[in-house]
């Protein structure tokens, strides 16, 4: 199809530009396959909104109405692992609406938490989704809010069917993943700048119109409720809070050790320049004091 595209541009290349996705190069390596897939009353529970859940084997719908939205929570804490669902979002209008799926300890440390996400800002017909990737370290809290912020469109619709998203967390760096794609890596550079105490896996889908669509311009309209989430091919592998310190972190890549192939790199490269368009560290706007990595990065 994409072969035929291409040969079709030849004659008429202004009408068809926008047909053409750009796919990511292999990554070759898959580590979701690494990790089998848990039930999900097995590795969760509600955390509030029962009535706006339904589990119907092994595949979560969670929904947003005038009245609530809806969350769940791992029933175990973790200080390490890979961290992964497959999740299909609503078509249509979901302007200021988040679908999320992410790391924290706010219930052990409200006000003074870490937090790692990967969020879906909901958006206005005939405009893309947004994959908001996140980092917050310790004092983060919600009056003194220090974000890491990554955004991305995707190179598909994931209106259209299942994706699987994915968060690598180890002691050393922090990885995420889109269809085994890895598209950011968060390196550990200080203690002050990397989330160190143990975090549960959560997903929500929830009312944040102040923020979520270009910056709040756009509200949730509920004329279009209720907004649903699907989840499903639940995965978690990898230290518990409650494992002996002898725990091996597990790995996103061929090496025991960590880290990425080049052939990872590359490929995250590639997302990065074609469908990355905002970057915590080159915003000028914000005090890169507070965000002391970017500028370890930036002598790079």
């Amino acid at each position: 199809m994409k072969m035929l595209l291409i040969i079709l541009c030849i004659f008429d290349m202004v009408s068809c530009i926008s047909s053409i996705s750009l796919w990511p190069p292999s990554p070759g390596y898959y580590p979701s396959k690494k990790f089998r897939s848990v039930s999900f009353w097995r590795g969760y529970r509600n955390l509030w909104g029962p009535q706006h859940q339904k589990l119907d084997q092994n595949a979560l719908t969670i929904w947003l109405d005038r009245t609530s939205g809806s969350g769940f929570k791992s029933t175990r804490p973790f200080r390490s692992g890979y961290f992964g669902t497959s999740i299909k979002l609503q078509q249509g209008y979901t302007a200021g609406v988040i679908t999320t799926f992410y790391l924290s300890n706010n219930e052990a440390h409200p006000g003074h938490h870490d937090e790692v996400d990967m969020e879906f800002l909901g958006t206005t017909f005939g405009k893309p989704y947004v994959l908001q990737t996140n980092v917050y370290i310790r004092g983060s809290g919600d009056d003194n809010i220090i974000g890491r912020e990554m955004k991305f469109h995707l190179w598909f619709d994931p209106t259209k069917g299942f994706h699987h998203y994915a968060i690598f967390w180890s002691p050393k760096e922090i990885i995420f993943l889109v269809d085994d794609i890895p598209i950011r890596r968060y390196e550990r550079k200080s203690d002050d700048t990397f989330p160190l105490r143990p975090m549960w896996a959560y997903g929500s889908i929830w009312d944040a119109s102040s923020w979520a669509t270009e910056d709040g311009k756009y509200k949730a309209d509920y004329r279009y409720q209720p907004f649903v989430g699907q989840f499903t091919n639940f995965k978690a592998g990898g230290c518990s809070a409650y494992s002996s310190l002898s725990c091996r972190p597990v790995s996103v890549s061929p090496y025991r050790s960590g880290g990425l192939t080049r052939k990872q790199y590359s490929v995250m490269r590639w997302v990065q320049r074609h469908y990355m368009f905002y970057d915590y560290c080159k915003d000028h706007k914000r005090n890169r004091s507070l965000t002391p990595e970017c500028w370890l990065r930036a002598r790079r």
